[in-house]
C-alpha cells in the first residue's frame, strides 16, 4: 500500500508521496513514487503513483523512452496538461495490455494509478488523476485535491483545511499532517516522504524535500499536532444526561 496526495490552490500545487512498497514484521522496502519532468520557462510536470510497482515503473519508462527517442507526442512536446494525462493513460493501458494477463494468471493485482499536475507555458496550472483503466478526471475548485492509495486516514484534515485560498505554507502543513495521521494508523505507509511544491505561473523547477523519520521538522509537527488535538478534545463540552 502507499499514500500520495496533490492539492491545487491559487498559489500553486503541493505534491507528496510516501516511499513504502512492502510492509511486514521483517520486510520493508522503499521506492520513490514521485517523478518530475521540468524545462525552465516551458513546463513543470510532477507525477506521483500508487499500485503495482512493476506497472508504474514500466509506465514511467515507456514515457521516458518516448522523450529520449523523440517519439511524438511525448511529455516534453505536448501543449496541454490534458494531453499529458492522455499520454499517461495510454502508456498505462499499453503496459497492462502487455503484462496484465500474465500477472492475473498468478493472481497478482496489476492495478495502478497516477496523479499528475503542473503547468505548461500557454495555459494555466492543472491537476489530474489517472485511473488504472487509463481514463482520468481533473481537479476543480470544488475538488481541489486528489489522493491515491491509503486515503481514508488523511482525508478528514485535508477536507477541513484545503481550499483555493489556502496559502502555500498552510497547504504544506496540512498535507504533511495528513501523512502523519495515515502513518499513525497504518503501517503500510511510511517514511521517507517526498514533497514537491510548484508555484503558479513560475515555470521554474519545484521546491523539493525528502523527509526521513528522524527529520526534526516532522518530529516537531507530529508532536504539535498530537498535543493540539488532545487540547482541542479536552475543551469540547461535556454531554449532560
Amino acid at each position: 500500500m502507499t499514500y500520495c496526495v496533490a492539492a491545487m490552490i491559487d498559489a500553486g500545487i503541493v505534491f507528496a508521496s510516501d516511499s513504502r512498497t512492502n510492509a511486514g514484521m521483517d520486510n520493508i522496502s522503499t521506492y520513490c513514487k514521485m517523478k518530475k519532468f521540468e524545462r525552465t520557462g516551458d513546463r513543470v510536470l510532477v507525477m506521483v503513483n500508487s499500485g503495482n510497482l512493476a506497472v508504474t515503473q514500466a509506465t514511467i519508462n515507456h514515457l521516458e523512452q518516448a522523450i529520449r527517442r523523440n517519439h511524438e507526442p511525448n511529455l516534453m512536446s505536448v501543449f496541454s496538461m490534458y494531453e499529458v494525462a492522455e499520454l499517461i493513460g495510454a502508456a498505462m493501458r499499453e503496459v497492462r495490455h502487455r503484462d496484465g494477463p500474465f500477472l492475473m494468471e498468478n493472481n497478482v493485482d496489476c492495478s495502478a494509478s497516477f496523479i499528475v499536475g503542473g503547468q505548461i507555458s500557454g495555459e494555466y496550472q492543472r491537476l489530474f488523476m489517472v485511473y488504472a483503466e487509463g481514463n482520468f478526471i481533473e481537479a476543480t475548485p470544488e475538488t481541489p485535491y486528489f489522493q491515491i492509495g491509503e486515503v481514508k486516514y488523511g482525508k478528514p484534515i485535508i477536507d477541513r483545511v484545503i481550499d483555493a485560498e489556502t496559502c502555500m505554507d498552510d497547504a504544506i502543513k496540512c498535507v504533511l499532517v495528513s501523512f502523519d495521521s495515515t502513518m499513525h494508523s497504518n503501517l503500510s505507509v511510511g517514511f521517507p516522504i517526498d514533497l514537491a511544491c510548484y508555484f503558479r505561473e513560475s515555470l521554474q523547477k519545484t521546491n523539493s524535500h525528502r523527509f526521513v523519520e528522524q527529520d526534526s521538522y516532522m518530529q516537531g509537527l507530529r508532536q504539535s499536532w498530537g498535543e493540539g488535538v488532545r487540547r482541542a478534545f479536552s475543551q469540547l463540552p461535556t454531554f449532560n444526561w
